[in-house]
């Protein structure tokens, strides 16, 4: 019971250090995406703000996506996120977002974890219209 509890604690631990860390982690990972989306403002692809629950293919005041997103049925969550992400010429074949992706599981994880957070509308920004 005690080595339970012992293995508990340290976890609970790993896991409050570890979300310290997904932030600046997370943000970090963003800064490669700088080139095609921003949070609040569209560029070549669409803005991220709302991202989450939001149907793939239909941020507001952005036009330009292929039919493939269009048309995946997708809305996104971080289980879709995830998988588009990693791979998202192979997640989705026809998008338009020609990226290689974000290969390393932790990179992704961190920065799916700060999207949550800076892309929440009213919270952390306004959706472009």
């Amino acid at each position: 019971m005690r080595q339970m509890a012992a293995w508990s604690l340290a976890l609970i631990g790993m896991v409050a250090s570890a979300s310290d860390k997904p932030d600046e982690r997370g943000r970090a990972v963003y800064e490669r995406c700088l080139a095609c989306h921003a949070i609040e403002q569209h560029r070549t692809g669409p803005a991220h703000c709302g991202l989450f629950g939001r149907k793939a293919g239909s941020a507001p005041g952005f036009a330009d996506y292929s039919d493939a997103m269009k048309r995946s049925g997708w809305e996104w969550t971080p289980a879709t996120l995830n998988t588009f992400l990693k791979a998202p010429m192979q997640a989705l074949p026809g998008t338009s977002m020609g990226y290689a992706g974000v290969k390393d599981d932790g990179e992704r994880a961190a920065l799916i974890a700060w999207l949550q957070k800076a892309a929440k509308p009213g919270a952390a920004c306004q959706v472009p219209r």
